[in-house]
C-alpha cells in the first residue's frame, strides 16, 4: 500500500522541520544568529490515466486524468537574513552591523570567514580578535597604552592614548556584501564561508553604497522569535501525529484485507 510509504515521507519531513526548529530556540540568546526555515516539495507522481489523452473513437478528451503522489521531500532549509534587535552592552569593543555586511575574520588555516557577531576584544598583541581569537581583517591593533577606543559609524577605529589629548587613527573596519546572502555555508561559532552559490565578497565601507553602517557598544540579538517558533513547532507536532495516524489507518486496512478468506 502506497500510502504507507507516502505517510513515511510526511513523518520524515516534520522530523526536519522540528530539528529545524529546535536549533532556532536553542540559539534564541545567540549574538547576530538568524532563523532557518525548512521548505519542502512534493515527489514525483504515479499517473494512471494521463490527462488530455483520447477516451473514445469520436475525440472526446479526458479533462484531468489520474495521478497518485509519492509523498514529500525537504526542498531547502534557508536562513532568514532580517535584522536582529540591537542591544546595548556598554562595551566599546561591541559593534553591531545595522543593516547589510559581515565582518571578516582570518582562520588558522588561512581562509577568510565572515560573521555578524560584533561581541569582540583584543587579544594579547593588542590585535582586534572574535569570541575564539581569530583575528578581524583588515588587521586592527589597539595601542596598549590606549585609554580609549572610539569606533565610527563608517568604521574608523581611533584611540586615545595615555598623555595625549588628541585621537589616533589606527585602522579603518571594511564589511563585506554578499548577493546571495542564504548561499553562505555556516560552520558553526557564528562563522559563514564563501560559496558558489553565495557568489563571491564585495568589500567596504560601512556606510557607503547600501553596506550597513557600525553601531559601537552595540550587538544584534537573535532574529529568532519565540512565539513564532513555538506555533511551527506545534503545527510540526500536529502535522507528524495525522502521518503517523495515516501509517495505523493503512496498516488497519492491510489487516483487515489478510482476513478476507476465499
Amino acid at each position: 500500500m502506497q500510502a504507507l510509504r507516502t505517510a513515511a515521507t510526511g513523518m520524515a519531513a516534520q522530523q526536519l522541520n522540528v530539528e529545524v526548529i529546535s536549533n532556532n530556540i536553542a540559539n534564541m540568546n545567540t549574538v547576530a544568529f538568524k532563523r532557518q526555515r525548512a521548505e519542502f516539495q512534493d515527489l514525483l507522481y504515479q499517473t494512471f490515466e494521463a490527462a488530455g489523452v483520447q477516451s473514445s473513437d469520436q475525440g472526446t478528451i479526458v479533462p484531468t486524468g489520474v495521478q497518485v503522489g509519492a509523498g514529500v521531500k525537504a526542498g531547502s532549509v534557508y536562513r532568514i537574513a532580517t535584522q536582529g534587535t540591537l542591544t546595548r552592552t556598554e562595551n566599546k569593543l561591541d559593534m553591531a552591523i545595522d543593516g547589510r555586511g559581515f565582518f571578516q575574520v582570518l582562520l588558522p588555516s588561512g581562509e577568510t570567514a565572515y560573521t555578524r557577531a560584533g561581541n569582540l576584544s583584543v587579544n594579547d598583541q593588542g590585535q582586534l580578535v572574535t569570541q575564539d581569537g581569530y583575528p578581524i581583517e583588515p588587521g586592527i591593533t589597539i595601542p596598549q597604552d590606549a585609554v580609549d577606543v572610539a569606533i565610527s559609524k563608517s568604521g574608523q577605529v581611533q584611540v586615545t592614548q595615555a598623555g595625549q589629548t588628541a585621537p589616533t587613527i589606527v585602522g579603518q573596519l571594511e564589511l563585506a556584501t554578499f548577493l546571495n546572502e542564504g548561499g553562505l555555508q555556516a560552520q558553526g561559532s557564528n562563522l559563514f564561508k564563501e560559496t558558489a552559490a553565495s557568489g563571491p565578497p564585495t568589500n567596504g565601507i560601512p556606510g557607503e553604497n547600501g553596506v550597513g553602517e557600525l553601531i559601537q557598544g552595540y550587538t544584534e540579538a537573535s532574529n529568532v522569535d519565540a512565539v513564532a517558533e513555538i506555533t511551527a513547532l506545534i503545527v510540526a507536532q500536529r502535522a507528524y501525529e495525522m502521518n503517523s495516524k495515516v501509517i495505523s489507518t493503512a496498516d488497519n486496512m492491510l489487516a483487515t484485507a489478510n482476513q478476507v478468506k476465499a
